[in-house]
This record gives C-alpha cells, structure tokens and sequence, in this order.
C-alpha cells in the first residue's frame, strides 16, 4: 500500500530530524509543516490532484540537496511515493 510506504518515509525524516542535522529554525519548520500536510493527506487516504503538496516536497529536495543529501534523498522518496499514489 503506497500510503504505508509513504509513512514510512515519513517516519524516517523524523527521525533524521531528531538527530539535529545543523538547520536553521525557518528550515525546520518548513520541514514540519511539509510533513503535516504529508499526514493530513495520508488521513485522507485520497487520490487528490493537488500538486501543490508534492510542489512543496520537490522544493524542500532543492533547497537541501546540497547541505543535507540524506533528508535530500528522504525527501526524494516522498516525491516518488506521491506520484505514485496520484498525488
């Protein structure tokens, strides 16, 4: 089930979030905020066609590819797994 994989991702950048990679405040609340609206739509357990989530996500991998290539390549993944659940 693509929604489980997705919290599973989900889980991981947590967890690469609690060993506290050197990110400025603004950095990590956008990071949380991304991942409310990853689980509020996980909730939902909808196929929506909002691009504006996997907009978000794309650009939180841009703005931390270089700095911080793990939470970069979790990102990634997150990408994947909404595209593949429609989203």
């Amino acid at each position: 089930m693509p929604a489980r994989e997705l919290q599973e991702q989900l889980n991981a950048l947590r967890e690469q979030l609690e060993q506290n990679p050197p990110l400025s405040e603004a950095e990590r609340d956008d990071l949380h905020k991304l991942m409310e609206q990853i689980e509020a739509e996980i909730k939902l357990e909808t196929a929506t066609q909002d691009t504006s989530l996997a907009d978000g996500v794309n650009l939180a991998v841009e703005r931390f590819e270089v700095e911080h290539p793990a939470l970069a390549a979790t990102l990634r993944n997150i990408v994947q797994t909404l595209g593949n659940i429609g989203i």
